[in-house]
């Protein structure tokens, strides 16, 4: 006889974290809010609702276990992330209830670009809107009890740009000073999400990033190299700043163990 799972989780903009998500958890019922559910797997009970539309929201089950949101804006303007991650968040926060909220959220929202090394304790002072409106998400989801995932980079099957860019050629980028990149595989992703749901009593926040950052032309040379491409060429003029360097050493110390712990490790299964 078949264990039916007894936890109900909603992922709240089920794209490729939710669903990679949701294949680790055997133990809960996962159910994937979008406004178009068709093409979940199967393993995801779909739930057909407009984080921007309230009144679509009326369909969504109000008690939950817990409820990840992992959604994303459709483009890169102050106007979309505010809609997704503000209003959107809000909407949700005042349709359902829940025992653990998750808020997918990015190192963005430090503003640290002199090589700096930054952890949960940082100032958070963002340049940029997209930091800006998600650190503004993080305060209102902690203020409901979250716990925020801070990921950097995400790269993987589907998140391969800077592959496409080397193979493309006429790369340009300079090696000294050194321009500081973080990364973390979207599987690595997925497995955070399920440790941290797994957790008794997680902390805050969590930054998710691979353990080693990397020199961008560090990774675009080993790239180079790897697909037989033209090396990066150095620019006429040296980047205003240096980015900065995560530590994601606070959750490691929970027992979080990475599949993919540095750049090599991620692009070569990608190039297989």
């Amino acid at each position: 006889m078949s264990k039916h799972p007894s936890r109900h989780l909603l992922v709240a903009g089920c794209g490729d974290l939710g669903q990679r998500l949701a294949a680790r958890l055997d133990d809960w019922s996962t159910h994937g809010l979008r406004r178009n559910p068709q093409g979940l797997p199967s393993s995801i009970q779909p739930v057909q609702a407009d984080l921007g539309d309230r009144d679509s929201l009326r369909a969504v089950r109000r008690d939950w276990d817990a409820v990840v949101y992992t959604a994303t804006p459709g483009e890169r303007t102050a106007e979309a992330y505010r809609s997704i991650y503000v209003d959107g968040l809000c909407a949700l926060l005042e349709r359902v209830e829940t025992r653990r909220l998750v808020l997918v959220s990015s190192t963005a929202v430090y503003g640290q670009k002199d090589g700096q090394w930054v952890d949960e304790s940082s100032p958070t002072h963002p340049e940029a809107f997209n930091g800006r409106i998600l650190l503004e998400a993080e305060q209102l989801a902690r203020q409901a009890g979250a716990c925020v995932l801070r990921f950097s980079g995400i790269y993987g099957p589907g998140r391969d740009y800077l592959i496409r860019k080397v193979r493309a050629g006429n790369v340009v980028c300079q090696r000294s000073p050194p321009v500081w990149t973080n990364r973390i595989h979207a599987d690595d992703c997925a497995a955070a999400l399920a440790h941290v749901l797994a957790m008794e009593n997680p902390d805050p926040v969590y930054i998710a990033s691979d353990a080693q950052p990397a020199p961008r032309r560090e990774v675009l040379d080993w790239l180079a190299t790897r697909l037989s491409a033209a090396p990066p060429h150095e620019p006429a003029q040296s980047a205003r700043g240096q980015g900065k360097r995560v530590s994601a050493a606070r959750l490691f110390s929970t027992g979080f163990t990475l599949q993919y712990p540095d750049y090599r490790a991620g692009y070569e299964a990608m190039l297989k």
